[in-house]
């Protein structure tokens, strides 16, 4: 079942040395959410200001301003930041990757956070496009997900968002403990009701680290079981797509037009600039994750070091594997066999082998019209996909 998880991604191998996409990671968060694995740090913000030191330092490390079009703040909360500090993140961010026109400029939201003031900011600095960590519009459903707001403050950010013209997206999590089908479509409509342009919908994974897992594994949470997971994101196919929405990608559903063409960078499997701390960034073929520590990444920046904790270069088969899988992930276009062949320099069907024949076979993957595509059955065994073709 598709998680928010973050995916590997990798530029085709004769991509351009620069890329064209860059993201910022924002740490900070009032509170870390049971379910959270991400890289965050919580009740620090004494911190803030010594974050946007070290980032305007690791900035600097560009050498030269790189144009980009489209920009991503992820975190983490970047509206967590005080007005005055998120202006300035704003502007610094914009130096260094200065957009081009009919750019987007993405920035995740908490909807407690989406006030008249930071939306002011927000617009002031040129972002065209909000996500709302919606994640539910029931009660008890928040509340077990420790989320600090309320249907209500969701329904007035995204008022304030449309108000500055802004893209509206929302994030909605599937499969808590104890969720029906009929919670599941309240939700949805209610979602649907505030008329966004695009829907990210995940089922929920329990991560290990988490307090949920903790909670998990004393039996105080119980998973919904693996039969009603896939009917809710089944539910969730058919009641979006009904509403006109297309369906994209695994977990993402957007308006005609209003797809987040920041993410089809990742699943084009293209080259992105990425600072901050646990950024992953992809340039010139090579893979580099920073430290996610957000402290020890400030101590790395300021003494003028590396905040860098991972590197690689990948093997062409390697990095074509991933982009097959990446590809994959587009569930419209899918995998076109010749532009994928004379961008990666490896045929898709004798990079995939037996296992994608096989996979073709049972029909979890459409094989037509000189593509490859999943099918509705193959969505449902999407991690078990990606886990076979990525083994070769």
């Amino acid at each position: 079942m598709p998680s928010p998880v973050e995916q590997p991604v990798f530029p085709p191998a004769n991509a351009p040395l620069s890329p064209r996409a860059a993201y910022v990671h924002v740490p900070f968060c009032r509170h870390r959410c049971g379910y959270c694995n991400f890289t965050l740090i919580a009740g620090r913000d004494d911190l803030i200001e010594s974050y946007l030191t070290a980032l305007g330092q690791e900035l600097a490390q560009l050498g030269t301003p790189r144009e980009v079009d489209t920009i991503f703040l992820g975190g983490g909360t970047p509206t967590h930041l005080p007005p005055p500090q998120l202006q300035r993140l704003l502007e610094l961010v914009r130096h260094w990757f200065p957009p081009t026109s009919g750019y987007e400029f993405s920035v995740e939201a908490n909807p407690a956070d989406v006030s008249d003031e930071r939306v002011a900011v927000l617009a002031a600095g040129g972002v065209t496009r909000l996500s709302l960590g919606a994640q539910s519009f029931d009660a008890n459903k928040l509340r077990l997900l420790e989320r600090d707001h309320d249907a209500a403050t969701i329904r007035s950010a995204a008022t304030r968002a449309r108000a500055a013209g802004f893209a509206l997206s929302l994030d909605l999590i599937f499969g808590t403990p104890g969720e029906t089908l009929d919670d599941w479509q309240r939700d949805l409509d209610a979602a649907l009701e505030l008329q966004p342009d695009h829907l990210s919908t995940y089922g929920l994974t329990i991560e290990k680290g988490t307090t949920f897992w903790s909670r998990r594994d004393r039996g105080e949470l119980l998973p919904v079981d693996e039969e009603r997971e896939r009917a809710l994101y089944l539910a969730t196919i058919d009641r979006l797509t009904a509403a006109g929405f297309e369906h994209y990608e695994v977990s993402n559903f957007a308006r005609p037009g209003r797809r987040c063409r920041h993410n089809e960078v990742y699943w084009a499997a293209r080259g992105y600039y990425a600072v901050g701390p646990g950024a992953a960034r992809y340039v010139d073929g090579r893979r580099e994750t920073n430290h996610r520590s957000t402290t020890t990444w400030l101590a790395r920046v300021r003494a003028g070091e590396s905040p860098v904790a991972e590197s690689e270069t990948l093997p062409p088969p390697e990095r074509a594997r991933e982009a097959l899988v990446l590809g994959l992930r587009k569930l419209l276009e899918g995998v076109e066999y010749r532009a994928f062949a004379t961008e990666f320099g490896f045929d898709p069907h004798e990079l995939g082998g037996d296992e994608l024949r096989r996979l073709i076979t049972t029909g979890a993957i459409d094989d037509r019209d000189g593509r490859l595509r999943l099918t509705r059955d193959g969505l449902l065994i999407a991690d078990w996909i990606w886990s076979r073709l990525l083994r070769g």
